[in-house]
């Protein structure tokens, strides 16, 4: 199965690569929660241990916002309280990204990168959007083995291959449809904004306050472009264009990804642990000569048994390093020992924190909840030509990558429910001032899709992080921090145009 290139955003990046039982890689540091009082929890919460000092608690909405005297569905959510209840300013809503990003199981990693003076006067709320995690859930394979052998699966990137392709993705959609009932047509982003009123209004504040990374920038925008006058200080970070179609996306993201992969070259060339020599043209197609064998002939890893390393496998442990520079020597360590050694388990192991697979199982449904919702929102044309065109846009966009992310577009061409979203622009007229950030050097979400958010906003102020990896806020340097915090903390937003 191919997936649209944004299916790890922030989230990637927030989860860390705890490689356990490894002991190759060291986790990303994060920094602990602020302390909290001690103090009753209120009518609705329970305690819970997704994050210290944490409250949990679910509530209903409607399946289908057009019937909402119909059937209903749940949503999970957990807050840390504000440490000052005097001073509390009200809730702030975070959004990982994904789409199919857990922010329940977010808010204890939130916790470490808010700064203590946003935590203080803010209830810090993760919540699950529908379809993910805790809330109702899509649903499709059930056993860990079954989703080993969907996400290991791949077939010719040719378009003499393309129909083989309806033989992977086929029994996904239908596992989709018989094991996640009626919410599977439901999980649309509009479902979801509208899910975020009403979670506002449950939540007792008169305007929302949000921080949303990457696809939570779209969710963010969406229901901005819905509630403008309910839009209290919104934070886009990392943000995505909802005026570009879904394929148009994917080619941007294909030049994102090869600028990023340039940029780790260009870092570790020339260091004694590169797994690389000679000139970054020349490693580049190194690691394309890399993947066309993967291709042909899975790599095993160092036990000799049990599963093997595909291209779609190898593919994401090579991009999941790109999202922070932070973990460029995680990757160079990896493709050290697939290049030189033939062995393909530390680039497993990073395939693995992509996949959210730890001691053999999976622990979200984060992959299954991202196609059940990028099929609705928008889907690229599945016809041979179409997808022909494509393909060699994205050949074209990266050189060494893009081949390797073409034909897979009869996924959602076979979802049971049709396209519910289209690309169009937002303006959100008449809302507060809205914090849009962009990073220049974002494979992800490419730097352009923060200014052209900015500029389709009435109310969009642009801040631009001059750096590499995937977001901004909490993993860059103090000038967003402290532009990002004094917008929470008293409502005025930064210069249009500052960069940091």
């Amino acid at each position: 199965m191919k997936r649209r290139l944004a299916v790890i955003t922030a989230w990637a990046m927030f989860s860390g690569l705890v490689l356990s039982g490894c002991g190759l890689l060291n986790e990303i540091a994060e920094s602990p929660s602020p302390s909290r009082p001690d103090r009753a929890v209120p009518e609705g919460w329970d305690k819970c241990t997704v994050a210290e000092g944490a409250e949990c608690s679910t509530f209903e909405v409607p399946l289908d916002w057009e019937d909402p005297g119909g059937a209903k569905i749940e949503l999970a959510l957990a807050r840390v309280p504000a440490s000052n209840e005097d001073l509390r300013i009200g809730s702030l809503l975070v959004n990982p990204g994904g789409p199919g990003g857990s922010g329940k199981s977010f808010l204890g990693h939130a916790m470490s990168v808010i700064s203590p003076e946003v935590a203080e006067r803010y209830d810090i709320v993760g919540f699950d959007p529908r379809g993910v995690g805790e809330s109702t859930p899509v649903t499709c394979y059930t056993q860990a083995a079954e989703l080993d052998e969907h996400y290991a699966a791949d077939w010719p990137r040719t378009p003499e291959g393309y129909e083989a392709s309806l033989s992977i993705v086929e029994p996904f959609a239908k596992a989709c449809e018989e094991n996640s009932g009626p919410v599977l047509a439901y999980v649309d982003t509009v479902s979801s904004a509208k899910d975020m009123e009403a979670m506002r209004e449950w939540l007792g504040d008169d305007k929302l306050n949000l921080l949303g990374y990457s696809y939570g920038t779209f969710l963010g925008a969406t229901y901005a472009d819905l509630y403008p006058e309910r839009v209290g200080r919104f934070v886009l970070d990392g943000a995505l264009d909802p005026s570009v179609s879904a394929d148009v996306h994917e080619v941007e993201q294909a030049a994102g990804f090869e600028a990023a992969l340039g940029a780790y070259l260009d870092d570790c060339l020339g260091q004694i642990e590169c797994p690389f020599a000679g000139t970054k043209e020349e490693a580049k197609a190194e690691l394309h000569q890399f993947l066309t064998d993967v291709a042909a002939k899975p790599l095993k890893l160092g036990s000799g048994k049990g599963r093997t390393l595909t291209l779609p496998l190898a593919m994401n442990g090579i991009i999941v390093a790109m999202y922070d520079e932070a973990t460029w020597s995680a990757e160079s360590m990896a493709l050290s020992q697939a290049l030189r050694d033939g062995n393909g388990t530390w680039l497993m192991v990073l395939s693995d924190a992509y996949l959210e697979r730890e001691m053999g199982e999976y622990t979200s449904n984060m992959m299954e909840a991202f196609v059940a919702i990028n099929c609705l929102d928008d889907r690229a044309p599945a016809d041979l030509a179409s997808a022909q065109a494509h393909a060699a846009a994205l050949a074209e966009a990266s050189p060494t990558l893009g081949e390797f992310w073409a034909y897979g577009e009869k996924q959602c061409e076979v979802w049971p429910y049709p396209q519910t979203g289209k690309p169009h622009v937002i303006s959100a007229p008449g809302a507060d001032p809205i914090l849009v950030i962009g990073t220049t050097g974002d494979p992800a979400t490419p730097y352009h899709g923060a200014v052209a958010l900015a500029e389709q906003l009435e109310s969009g102020v642009l801040l631009t992080y001059e750096g590499n990896g995937h977001t901004a806020y909490g993993r860059s340097n103090e000038c967003v921090q402290e532009a990002v915090d004094a917008y929470l903390l008293g409502g005025k937003a930064p210069r249009d145009g500052l960069t940091c």
